[in-house]
């Protein structure tokens, strides 16, 4: 017999191994390609997305001021003599014509002496004729309130019946309100005159009785119903005519002053809204302005630069008892425009090209470069006047990556 010297057939499933074990270094360059191609092509990039809305936008400047008291009186002696220790003490109730808040011994110079009666004939002559004035701004006060609330009647049941527009309504009743103020205003005056009439006539009845040093003790007592503000003079001293002795007010009438810049103060207009923030209190407090004072100020900043200020007054609208006192520190955001309907993006979404406002649009996960213009800005939202329309997609603070026709892939969308 013949031996068989030939090897065994290797198995099918040995050649089939070795078979892909050929194909293995083709496969891993391909890998290897596909990772280097993808690493290559460009990635989108994550960006946060806002909406292009309609809606109301309100404009508001936000400044430092203080609280103060309008109604106020600086009381002084009407002739000079021996001034008695003043007992009364700052935040005192005092009473118009009631409260004795200082009381002065005149000296016999103050009434024989013929220069300081001619002196006292004088300043009865100029208080008679404040007295006057000041009756006939009340009055006239009081009429132009009259005819203005009668007209506001009537713009009532124009804008009942819809014949006028809301804001000429608010303009009435604006008109309204800055007359009671004024009207407020001169009956304090006009108090504030009374008393300087009648203090000018017991001087001058007392000079003509030529009386002595002995029992002539004049009482000064409150011109107007409120409290002690300041007391200038507390020692017994001698004083001079027209020396401060202390100075009142009327809590009631306290205001808000609010130091605006003038390019600021432009845009402010009388009755504006005004919310008091930063006053000590959780909830704000509302108001309104009465007043832009039409002349401005120099003041230098806290970073030494020169700046051009302008006084704006704001009443409270309400305001609990106590709460505030005179040159209270407070922070009033003042609004300067608003509009029900606007159609608006969110600021972040602008940014600056030279003279242009650009912004960004998300279509279909590009980044496409669109020139728009605004008009009103209050720093989150700014109103549209051409470029957008309402429901389109903007990106919001656009990194440096993002350009025209960039890929994009939103992250949140508010």
């Amino acid at each position: 017999m013949h031996a068989n010297l030939s090897q065994p057939a290797a198995p099918a499933r040995v050649r089939k191994k070795k078979s892909w074990s050929r194909f293995l270094p083709y496969f891993i360059g391909l890998g290897l390609l596909a990772l280097i191609v993808n690493g290559l092509l460009p990635k989108p990039t994550v960006v946060e997305i806002g909406k292009v809305t309609r809606g109301p936008l309100t404009v508001s400047v936000l400044e430092e001021g203080e609280t103060r008291i309008p109604h106020r009186y600086v009381i002084s002696p009407p002739v000079a003599g021996y001034l008695h220790r003043v007992p009364l003490r700052a935040g005192d109730p005092v009473v118009a014509g009631e409260t004795v808040v200082a009381t002065i011994q005149a000296t016999q110079s103050s009434f024989l002496d013929p220069r300081s009666r001619a002196q006292a004939e004088a300043v009865v002559k100029s208080a008679e004729a404040a007295h006057s004035q000041r009756q006939e701004q009340m009055e006239s006060a009081r009429a132009e309130l009259s005819l203005a609330r009668k007209e506001m009647e009537r713009t009532e049941q124009l804008k009942k019946s819809g014949a006028i527009a809301t804001q000429e309504y608010d303009t009435v009743s604006n008109r309204v309100e800055v007359l009671e103020n004024q009207l407020r205003s001169a009956e304090f005056a006009l108090k504030v005159a009374e008393f300087e009439f009648a203090q000018a006539q017991a001087t001058l009845v007392r000079a003509d009785a030529g009386n002595d040093d002995s029992g002539d003790v004049i009482d000064i007592r409150a011109p107007i119903t409120g409290v002690v503000l300041n007391v200038y003079e507390e020692s017994a001293k001698v004083v001079s005519q027209g020396t401060p002795i202390l100075e009142v007010g009327d809590p009631s009438t306290i205001e808000a002053e609010i130091e605006l810049l003038s390019n600021d103060a432009v845009n402010v207009k009388r009755g504006a809204e005004v919310s008091i923030e930063q006053w000590g209190g959780a909830e704000p407090l509302r108001g309104r302005v009465i007043l832009v004072e039409p002349g401005g100020y120099t003041k230098i900043s806290a970073l030494g630069v020169e700046e051009q200020r302008v006084k704006v007054r704001v009443e409270f609208t309400h305001l609990p008892a106590g709460v505030l006192g005179d040159r209270y520190r407070v922070e009033a955001r003042i609004v300067t425009w608003h509009a029900d309907d606007v159609l608006q993006a969110p600021s972040g979404a602008l940014f600056r090209r030279g003279n242009d406002w650009m912004t960004f649009l998300d279509e279909g996960g590009r980044a496409r470069e669109t020139k728009v213009e605004i008009a009103h800005n209050n720093g989150i939202a700014a109103e549209i006047a051409s470029g957008l329309s309402e429901g389109q997609r903007v990106i919001l603070h656009p990194p440096d990556t993002v350009r025209n026709g960039a890929l994009i892939r939103p992250q949140t969308e508010r």
